[in-house]
């Protein structure tokens, strides 16, 4: 009896969340804007969000107290700098800090297929896009 008690009660939780379906033109008009993302997230919930960018140049050094970072590369390739400290990070919001360059950190080239999770805390860069990278990314906020 406990036993079905606790899988109804699993499934009850499962099914409290709406599933999300964002259909195929409007990921794509997110990888295909200039800068930051054209049409907002994607998807938005208390624990996590979906965006689709696209990025043209550089940006600015991150760190997410609280967020979890999730990339997947669907097209394009940068220089993406993780770890290492911080140089110039202000707090631009809560939990949010921007800088302007990372010392001690490892480089990677991201291209196309990959994927690189970036755990709150980590700082993290494009440092050289050439000449973009259009990438989803999910953000995980505990």
């Amino acid at each position: 009896m406990f036993v079905m008690f606790v899988g109804f009660a699993m499934t009850a939780v499962a099914q409290s969340r709406p599933v999300t379906y964002i259909d195929s033109e409007k990921v794509a008009a997110a990888l295909s804007g200039a800068g930051r993302t054209a049409v907002g997230p994607l998807v938005t919930a208390k624990d996590y969000t979906v965006s689709g960018l696209k990025r043209t140049g550089p940006g600015q050094v991150e760190v997410h107290d609280h967020e979890t970072d999730i990339f997947y590369v669907t097209d394009g390739q940068a220089t993406f700098v993780t770890g290492g400290a911080i140089v110039g990070g202000k707090q631009t919001a809560a939990g949010q800090t921007r800088g302007t360059d990372i010392k001690g950190g490892q480089a990677v080239t991201l291209k196309k297929g990959d994927v690189i999770t970036i755990p709150a805390g980590t700082p993290h860069w494009f440092k050289d896009v050439s000449p973009s990278i259009s990438y989803l990314t999910v953000k995980v906020i505990k």
